[in-house]
């Protein structure tokens, strides 16, 4: 199973100015998450980000910010850990659209409630979530495990994510793998949306990652 840029999202969680100093290999941590910026935006993948208590932490790193303005990306304010208990999911997802009119279509309450069909349809939407952040142990690890209860397929860019310690960090990890995240790192992004050399963006990621 390999990432389809076709069906993803980037979601980059709380790269704030006054947290990243603290942050176990920071600077490694946020050269990456640039990179996944800046891959979105030449994948053309929806890309949003989070900041917590932004008044205490700040605004999201400077760089990184003019990077996901540069993609279209919207940054969620949050006080929850897990940014789904601050709508999250409601940006990541499409809104329901009416059914188009006409007669009933298998509403009839003869039929197993299984084959009735709802009065409103979810469009088709990038159920792939591709996410980063920090801490890795607190909110990225609760946005990513509050994406899954969301029946998101979450993949998790580990060189992109860290925390104050090294062990916290390994321990979400860990955590994550066994909730049914997949672990992967930017490379692996980057080459899995490319997927051949033939792409018209391969150049230009190429020169991202190297």
């Amino acid at each position: 199973m390999l990432l389809d840029a076709d069906e993803s999202q980037l979601v980059l969680i709380d790269y704030q100015g006054r947290l990243m100093p603290a942050i176990f290999e920071h600077e490694l941590v946020l050269a990456n998450a640039l990179r996944l910026a800046r891959l979105a935006t030449l994948m053309q993948v929806p890309l949003w980000a989070t900041v917590q208590n932004p008044e205490k932490l700040g605004p999201t790193d400077q760089q990184l910010d003019a990077a996901i303005h540069a993609a279209g990306g919207k940054t969620l304010s949050k006080m929850h850990f897990n940014a789904v208990d601050d709508g999250l999911s409601d940006w990541l997802r499409p809104p329901a659209r009416k059914a188009p009119p006409g007669p009933p279509r298998g509403n009839a309450r003869s039929l197993p409630k299984h084959m009735q069909k709802p009065a409103e349809e979810e469009e088709e939407g990038r159920g792939v979530i591709v996410i980063a952040g920090c801490e890795a142990h607190v909110c990225l690890m609760q946005t990513a495990l509050g994406l899954l209860d969301e029946e998101f397929e979450v993949w998790v860019v580990t060189d992109a994510c860290s925390s104050r310690t090294e062990r916290n960090r390994d321990a979400a990890f860990d955590r994550l793998a066994g909730a049914g995240a997949e672990l992967v790192t930017t490379e692996m992004v980057a080459f899995e949306w490319l997927r051949t050399a033939d792409h018209p963006a391969f150049r230009d990621v190429l020169g991202l990652v190297k």
